[in-house]
């Protein structure tokens, strides 16, 4: 098992390639703590983890409330007593093109995609640098390296986790950190099911495999890069679209 004993923490843990990405994390031998807003949903993937025999614990967090994280990172290094993973996965859309789209959607999808990556990372990152180990893996997409009509907030949060990623990796490298991206394409999740189909297969056009991509294809880009098999990838952003971008 890759991740065995790993203590990895996942934002936006409880659906789509979060709860893909902790179910692969578990499997893999991981510790997983699975953190999101409903307590429901925390619980159900908790107890999901725990059926395929890994430890697992769940939070309710929003992690634009630094008090939250801070709080779920400070029991988390009581109970396990170390952060190896950190998955950077929750994100929300708020779609408008930019003659329409209000200051609040604008601010809504910034405050969670962008300062909420910001909130996990700074409040995990002296654990990891005192271990002199850790991998901390942010959810861009290819939206954040092309853009994307309609996307004007999403765009520049995603645009803005691969800035994050760059120079994290400059800065805690050295310290035996490592801080890479992982951009998905179009993937099948909640987000998409409200679509209608015609938008879904105008989608899948624009992908080389003509297929939308699965969250366990993302979840499996997270766990190798949160992977020893991974131990000289830094500062990198995996690209997983289909080649949708060739």
């Amino acid at each position: 098992m890759r991740l065995k004993d790993k203590v990895s923490i996942i934002t936006g843990a409880a659906q789509g390639i979060g709860l893909a990405t902790a179910l692969k994390f578990a499997r893999e031998g991981a510790t997983v703590i699975v953190c999101d807003m409903k307590a429901a949903a925390v619980d159900e993937a908790v107890a999901e983890c725990r059926r395929l025999g890994a430890q697992a614990a769940g939070f309710v967090v929003n992690v634009t409330d630094r008090a939250q994280v801070d709080a779920m990172v400070a029991a988390v290094k009581a109970q396990f007593g170390r952060i190896d993973v950190l998955v950077n996965n929750a994100g929300i859309t708020q779609d408008a093109r930019l003659q329409k789209m209000t200051l609040a959607q604008f601010d809504a999808v910034i405050d969670v995609n962008l300062r909420g990556v910001f909130h996990c990372a700074q409040a995990v990152v002296d654990t990891m640098v005192d271990q002199r180990a850790g991998v901390i893996l942010n959810a861009s997409s290819v939206v954040g390296i092309y853009g994307n009509f309609g996307q004007t907030n999403y765009a520049a949060s995603k645009f803005g986790v691969i800035g994050f990623t760059k120079t994290w990796s400059r800065e805690l490298g050295p310290k035996g950190v490592r801080v890479n991206a992982v951009a998905p394409g179009f993937i099948e999740t909640p987000i998409l099911a409200s679509m209608p189909d015609k938008v879904l297969d105008h989608m899948r056009e624009q992908v080389p495999l003509k297929r939308l991509g699965h969250a366990d294809e993302i979840a499996n880009a997270y766990a190798f890069l949160a992977s020893d098999e991974a131990s000289y990838v830094n500062g990198a952003v995996l690209e997983v679209s289909g080649g949708m971008t060739v």
